[in-house]
């Protein structure tokens, strides 16, 4: 009987320790053109170390990881990151010229006053789904609107 129930333990260890990713403020800017790519913006906070390893959405044939690095000469470049460590505790903030998720292969363009989903894949929590607002074209911010 002891060691049924030290298996259990074993067994149910996995799945208390998974991670719980909190998403918020997602938004996007409105596009001019479908055949440009789009960028959507979230801010996400988990319990426990995790690591996002990718996003999706049906609106773009591939969703990339992009962060802004300035170099010396203070000339900024997107770079792709195949993952995102997110610390315990720690809000990641994605923002216009930082960190952003880059949408790719758009099948149509960011309609300001529409909305569309985007998942984002993390290592431990699994996938989190979120609703996407699009905002106007100059936007700073979900809680600035469309500018």
């Amino acid at each position: 009987m002891k060691f049924l129930i030290s298996l259990a333990l074993v067994f149910a260890t996995p799945l208390a320790s998974l991670a719980e990713v909190t998403v918020t403020d997602p938004w996007a800017r409105a596009s001019i053109l479908a055949s440009r790519p789009g960028a959507a913006y979230v801010t996400a906070e988990s319990d426990k170390d995790d690591r996002l390893i990718g996003a999706s959405t049906p609106i773009a044939d591939r969703v990339m990881i992009h962060a802004v690095e300035t170099d010396a000469n203070g000339v900024g470049r997107m770079v792709h990151r195949e993952t995102l460590d997110l610390p315990a505790g720690e809000a990641v903030n994605f923002a216009p010229g930082g960190m952003h998720l880059m949408l790719m292969g758009l099948s149509e363009k960011l309609v300001e006053g529409t909305i569309f989903p985007l998942t984002l894949h993390f290592e431990a929590a699994g996938e989190v789904t979120v609703d996407v607002p699009v905002l106007g074209v100059a936007a700073s911010g979900p809680h600035e609107g469309s500018k």
